[in-house]
């Protein structure tokens, strides 16, 4: 009877905003207590199943599954029957003959642990026309489809870093790697997305007859669904994923959701500093067009052509300048510069007029960046850059400067000025850059096997050299977490006095 009165004298009418208040308090405290919990956790860990867990399942619409791989048999990574390669494995999964070697790729060598989600083939290898049997990834690395090539080939590092992460921890590898791709997620330094999103826009931007929006569209909007909902993304603010999206308008329905993501990008140019920018993202090098110089023994004599271009001449954006350089260079004794594209026989004209010149201008168009520069670096020409707002591969270990010229538009198109700048280099100066050329023209190399420093380990490596900037975020934001709950918890003492009562 007591127990009554007093249940009635605190919960009359009046006293309801106090019951009210009492209760939002205690679930507060018990949503902190949860959230402290998480923040615990090592950085990088997930609760996601990993590749070698039978039960993972793909949801990426509200209450609709899209992929169910909960039936399949996914293989072990690290033990028969594998992924295969071309060598021979026995049947522990190892090459036969082979012994360790410190040069092989393994967990102990690699720059980075990677858990790489396992998203359905439409986000990657299905817009290849790969057709999934009982896995989302194929089991024979010998049979991935190719990707599609043509101008689609210079936007692909996307499909390069997925096939590099899928073979690293397979037998049989014998090149190193600085990416190690690990099925525990606890153990990861990041997680890779692979989403082809360039591919993605070049093949499915066009709007389906059947609705408002593109396939494209619609894929972004699944993968940011998808992502929101990982514990991982949830418990970094997606600050430790990395998202590929080079071409310069992949991915814009997405960008602003992902922001917090380290992007692998061609350039700035289409983004919004606080979306992109050099401090948190990874800027990765076209794939060159025009085949790779093997053979160089060129000359400073040799290479008849001053200054070469060959490409679009009237642009939009910053590109306003081509047509004023076309004005001043196109009569220039020794200059090549004229209109030009990839169709018919451009690629071999361009590839003939590179190996004959001693310098390849690189001019900002549309965007900061373009192919231009790489296929110039392919062809052991002296890249002549005029990008004010142009960021670089790697510039952090690399300086462009021992084989790359710089001009400032302001100096570019005053008359004579690059013509005597570019006649100012002598042979022996030349020769230095031309031979630097070569020795740092692998960096900038997309190959399947990768090879030491080639484009993709030079990928690698940059995401690992931006870890410890991303983990001081992580740990930063962590600082106040028991002082949020302790305000949660005294916030019942902080009402007025009238209406605690």
């Amino acid at each position: 009877m007591t127990d009554q009165n007093m249940h009635s004298k605190y919960c009359q009418p009046k006293k309801l905003a106090l019951c009210l208040l009492f209760l939002i308090s205690a679930l507060a405290l018990l949503c902190s207590l949860a959230f402290l919990q998480i923040s615990s956790q090592p950085l990088g860990g997930d609760q996601y199943s990993s590749v070698s867990d039978p039960k993972v399942k793909v949801v990426l619409e509200d209450g609709k599954l899209l992929y169910d791989i909960s039936d399949e048999v996914q293989p072990s990574l690290n033990s028969s029957p594998g992924i295969q390669t071309n060598g021979f494995t026995d049947k522990k999964g190892t090459s036969a003959g082979s012994a360790p070697n410190k040069k092989q790729c393994n967990l102990e060598n690699a720059a980075l642990k990677v858990f790489m989600y396992n998203l359905p083939p439409e986000f990657h290898f299905g817009m290849l026309d790969w057709k999934p049997e009982r896995s989302v990834w194929p089991t024979n690395l010998t049979e991935i489809p190719r990707y599609p090539g043509g101008l689609n080939l210079q936007h692909s590092p996307e499909y390069w870093l997925t096939v590099d992460l899928l073979s690293s921890n397979t037998p049989g590898r014998s090149s190193p790697c600085s990416a190690w791709r690990v099925e525990n997620s606890k153990e990861a330094d990041v997680f890779f997305v692979p989403f082809f999103s360039s591919l993605s826009y070049n093949r499915h931007s066009k709007v389906e007859s059947s609705g408002h929006k593109s396939r494209n569209e619609r894929l972004q909007e699944k993968l940011v669904h998808f992502l929101m909902g990982q514990e991982a993304w949830r418990r970094s603010g997606g600050k430790n994923h990395v998202i590929v999206m080079h071409h310069p308008n992949s991915m814009v329905i997405a960008r602003e959701q992902l922001r917090s993501a380290m992007f692998i990008v061609a350039d700035f140019g289409r983004y919004s500093p606080l979306i992109g920018n050099v401090e948190k993202d990874v800027v990765a090098p076209y794939k060159h067009v025009v085949p790779y110089f093997a053979k160089d023994s060129s000359s400073f004599e040799s290479r008849s052509i001053l200054l070469f271009f060959q490409g679009a001449i009237f642009r939009k954006d910053g590109g306003f300048i081509r047509q004023e350089l076309y004005a001043l260079l196109k009569d220039e004794k020794d200059v090549h510069f004229t209109s030009g594209n990839t169709q018919r026989d451009g690629i071999r004209k361009a590839t003939e007029g590179m190996r004959s010149s001693k310098f390849c201008l690189n001019i900002a168009g549309d965007t900061p960046s373009s192919n231009r520069l790489f296929d110039a670096i392919a062809s052991h020409c002296v890249p002549v850059i005029i990008s004010d707002e142009i960021e670089l591969p790697y510039e952090d270990v690399l300086d462009y400067t021992e084989f790359c010229i710089f001009v400032q538009s302001a100096d570019a198109v005053k008359k004579g000025f690059l013509i005597r700048l570019l006649n100012s280099v002598k042979k022996e100066e030349w020769t230095r850059m031309w031979q630097k050329l070569k020795e740092v023209s692998h960096h900038f190399e997309y190959q399947y096997p990768s090879q030491p420093d080639d484009a993709v380990q030079m990928i690698w490596k940059a995401v690992a050299r931006k870890l410890p900037s991303v983990r001081l975020s992580l740990h930063k934001g962590k600082r106040y977490s028991r002082s949020w709950l302790t305000k949660q918890s005294d916030s019942f003492f902080s009402l007025p006095k009238f209406v605690r009562g």
